[in-house]
């Protein structure tokens, strides 16, 4: 099975392609999502958040104690890695246990926000980054967030240059308005298909 990954910096509307090649019939794995499921449901990542964070990660009836966990790792970049360092694993585990039952399709994509940085795109055959420009990504995230331009940096500021996301991406989709997404998403389409059919 063919396996994309797709991922892009905060704003750049990532998860707004990965839903069109939704409708193209191409499965999608949310990263994002999936984390804050394992963090629930994976029982080997509930004992080493609670033996690395304390029995205070979890309320008694078993949810994440979510203000409690963002407490220790806001503005803590340290305690934020021992975190990923953590989740990602198990949403790897997730993500193959997931990829293992997508048998009707020709190929999947994994959308992740940390794709590069957390090395899930080895697990992939090719990646994609959409892009769009700094200004026009702050300006989204500000109005679907309802957030400060400042905070709205600030979060930008936390993530991989997305220059350096193009150069190790095999692909780029433009999402700046001035190309329309789903044509580049359906020759990206084609070429996948073409790709998945040597594979079979």
């Amino acid at each position: 099975m063919l396996k994309i990954g797709i991922t892009g910096n905060i704003g750049s509307g990532k998860t707004t392609v990965s839903k069109v090649f939704e409708l193209l019939g191409i499965p999608v794995f949310y990263a994002d999502v999936h984390a804050k499921n394992v963090m629930t449901a994976d029982p080997e990542l509930i004992a080493s958040l609670m033996q690395t964070f304390g029995s205070a990660a979890y309320l008694p009836d078993g949810s994440l104690n979510r203000k409690y966990i963002a407490g220790i790792v806001f503005n803590n970049e340290v305690e934020l890695q021992k975190l990923n360092a953590l989740v990602h694993p198990a949403v790897f585990r997730a993500f193959d246990s997931w990829a293992s039952q997508q048998n009707q399709a020709p190929y999947l994509l994994k959308e992740a926000a940390l794709l590069f940085e957390s090395g899930s795109n080895q697990a992939c055959d090719f990646t994609i980054v959409v892009t769009a420009p700094t200004t026009m990504r702050i300006n989204r995230v500000m109005q679907r967030d309802r957030i400060s331009e400042t905070e709205a940096e600030s979060r930008n500021a936390k993530q991989m240059q997305e220059d350096d996301k193009i150069k190790l991406a095999n692909f780029t989709i433009c999402n700046d308005n001035s190309k329309l997404v789903i044509p580049q998403v359906l020759a990206l389409h084609e070429q996948f298909l073409a790709k998945a059919s040597t594979l079979s």
